[in-house]
Formats: C-alpha cells, structure tokens, sequence
C-alpha cells in the first residue's frame, strides 16, 4: 500500500506546484461560523460528542514500565487510572471507589500490586476487581464480583496507549483506519519514550488547532526558520475518513537534511515520504504528528476553558541502548521548541481578535481544507440537529475523502 502511496505523493508535489488553481470541482468554502470559537453552549457540544467519545493518546508504554506501575491521567477533566496489569497488558478504570467515591490512588503515578481506597480500604487486584473490604459482614447481600472498578476502553497502537470514555467505542485500529498502516512503518512497538512537556495557550483550542493542519502560514510565521526548507506551494494532502488527514510537503532542495538530526539513529523501515520529506499526520481529533526517520513528536491538544489550552509534546525514538538521553536529543528538543513558539506566539491575540464584533468566521482557501475537513467530523459527530442552524458548516468535502 505505501509504494503506490509513495507514488501518489510524488505525483501530488509536481501538480501542486504547477496548479494556476484548485482542481475542477473543488468548491468554494463557506465561511466557518466565530461562535465555533468563543460559544460556551457549543463547547459543550463538543465535549459530550466529541471528547466524551473517541478514541485520544494518553500516555506510553515506558511509563508505566513494569507490572503493577500506574499513572493519573486528568485531561478530560475525569480521574482516570491507567495501570499496566500484566506484561504487556494495560488497562484503565475511573479513580472511582465503589463504595463512596473515594480515590483509588492519590498519587500522580507510583507502583502497587493492590490498589487500596484510602478512604475505607476497600481493595482491587490490578484487574479492577473488588477482592477485600473491611467489615464485610455489615454489607447485606453484597456480590463482590458486581463491584469492580468501572473500565475505560484502553487499547495499544504498538507502545501507544489510548483511552476512550465511550463504553461501546469501535477498535481503535477501526477507528484509525489507514494511519494504522501508516505508522507500521515507525515500528511504534519499538520506540521508546524520550521526553514529555506541556504548554499551556492562551485561546480556545480550535484557535491553535487549525494552524497546525495547515502550511499557508509558513512563509510569515517561520520565514527564518522551516520556510527555508519546506516548499510549502507543493503540499500535498490527504483527507481520511473519520476526520483523520496528512499533509506532505516536500524540501525545498531534494538532498537537503536536517542538521538537528545528523547522527541520530534511525528507523530503517520508515518509507520514502516520512524520510525525505515533510509528513504530518492528524489522528483525528487532537494529535498532530510531523513523524520521521529519526524520531517522533506527538503533539497533543487538551481544551482546559473557552479560551484556554494546553498543548502536550511527548517524543518518541529508536532505542540507543544504554545510557542517558544523548546530547543531540536535547538541542533537537530544543529546536522544535523554538518552532513550536513561532507557531503559538500569536494564538492569544487571535483569541482576542474571534471574540470580537468584527469577527465573523473563518474563511479558508484550499490550502487550508485540513481544518474544514476536521469541523466537518466535529459536525458528524454532535449530529445536525443539535447544532443550531447559526454554528454549523455544510459538508461539501465528502467527494475528496479518500475511502
């Protein structure tokens, strides 16, 4: 599958870059309504249709390295414990005591073969079973086997661990479609956990979002830095069901290298696109990934309020051995980081400037479909009649989807 893509990449770098205009039958994009960015009502929308309900990347298998290691994790505002319960089985539960609500565990991440409520004692095995209480005896009736701490849905992609709070979700590798056949290629069994550091950002989260699903920015926001290599008039992009996409853009010299990554080691089954070119993925709806040769960033984002964010930046590589994260790591962290600045610096501004009466919406050209294919998903998801008629968008993509 990925030789034909690879195909199909080169030939999309050609076209794009002598293209006078969108092809035949694209259509012109309606403006994207401004209350999607500032409406309390519709980020409520989103929560329970979207947040609520899919599949997100919550942490990786290093970090929970033996059996018996847990962490809390928080970003959806709902206390959930993931614990690796065998050696290479993980589960997720709700924090959640089944006696009175008191927390499982209190601390942030830690180790236990029981997992023992402070409260009252009651105590799990690291199956989320109910195996001891104190004073059994005055709990008439009371079926063990009945109170178990409630699951999340949790499921690997390679060293990847997901979590969904919806009970009935589809299979992750369901959901993530041909991104599953995508990553093989980075062997994510294999890559270990190198780094991990959170931002937050002043604006709505879909204000930041949209500017990393796009490269129209790229000779104004980084003209010192990736416009110098990246050709972004040739970027090449795919729209996946389920609200997935990719963009590829090709260097600007086809032997150019990143010098921030010389002497790295490398993935050797990573293809031609991720390897010499500029790849980055969306998994649908908040992880961005610009995945290479030499390693990878998730770039995940967690809405906090209306007008606040945080943006997560786990790093993921080949294994070096033994030792301490080598030097050229560090200034290649530091070398996204100063990227990474460029493309947030603006973002509370621009918060302050969709909150105000000039603003009416969004309007976005071709370049920039990857955002309107994602408020598109978003609409699928909360279901047109929920969304009054003033916040919505009207699905025009559909015959560009790749199936």
């Amino acid at each position: 599958m990925l030789d034909e893509d690879t195909k199909k990449v080169l030939e999309g770098f050609e076209n794009e870059g002598k293209r006078k205009s969108p092809p035949d039958g694209f259509p012109a994009f309606p403006v994207i309504p401004g209350g999607r960015y500032t409406d309390p009502d519709f980020q409520e929308l989103e929560k329970e249709s979207l947040w609520n309900k899919t599949w997100l990347y919550a942490c990786h298998l290093d970090e929970i390295p033996e059996v018996g290691s847990y962490i809390l994790w928080n970003k959806l505002r709902v206390p959930i414990l993931i614990i690796r319960s065998g050696e290479n089985n993980v589960k997720a539960f709700y924090n959640t005591c089944r006696h009175r609500g008191g927390p499982v565990v209190t601390e942030e991440k830690g180790k236990s073969k029981l997992l023992v409520c402070s409260y009252h004692g009651w105590s799990y095995d690291l199956e989320g079973n109910l195996v001891n209480l104190r004073d059994p005896r005055d709990f008439v009736g009371l079926d063990k086997s009945c109170q178990s701490l409630v699951k999340v849905s949790c499921e690997k992609l390679g060293n990847w661990i997901f979590v969904n709070l919806d009970p009935d979700a589809e299979p992750l590798i369901d959901y993530l479609g041909c991104i599953v056949d995508h990553m093989e290629q980075f062997q994510p069994e294999n890559l270990r956990h190198v780094h991990s550091k959170s931002y937050e950002v002043k604006c709505n989260i879909k204000v930041l979002l949209d500017a990393f699903l796009e490269v129209y920015h790229v000779q104004s926001i980084h003209q010192k830095t990736v416009n110098r290599f990246i050709d972004y008039e040739g970027t090449y992009i795919s729209l996946w069901p389920n609200g997935h996409s990719r963009m590829v853009t090709p260097h600007r010299d086809p032997n150019w290298v990143d010098p921030g990554t010389v002497g790295l080691d490398e993935i050797e089954t990573v293809t031609e696109i991720p390897r010499y070119h500029n790849a980055s993925y969306n998994f649908y709806p908040n992880l961005v990934t610009p995945a290479s040769a030499t390693g990878i960033p998730f770039l995940t984002f967690w809405p906090i309020e209306k007008e606040l964010c945080e943006i997560d930046v786990p790093w993921f590589s080949p294994d070096w051995g033994e030792g301490d994260m080598p030097d050229i790591w560090k200034s290649r962290i530091q070398n996204f980081e100063n990227i990474l600045f460029e493309d947030t610096q603006f973002a509370p501004q621009i918060q302050q400037s969709v909150s105000s009466p000039a603003f009416r919406g969004v309007l976005l050209n071709y370049q920039e479909r990857r955002i309107y294919h994602w408020h598109e998903e978003l609409d699928r998801r909360i279901g047109p009649r929920k969304i009054p008629q003033e916040l919505s968008v009207d699905q025009v993509l559909a015959p560009f989807i790749e199936k």
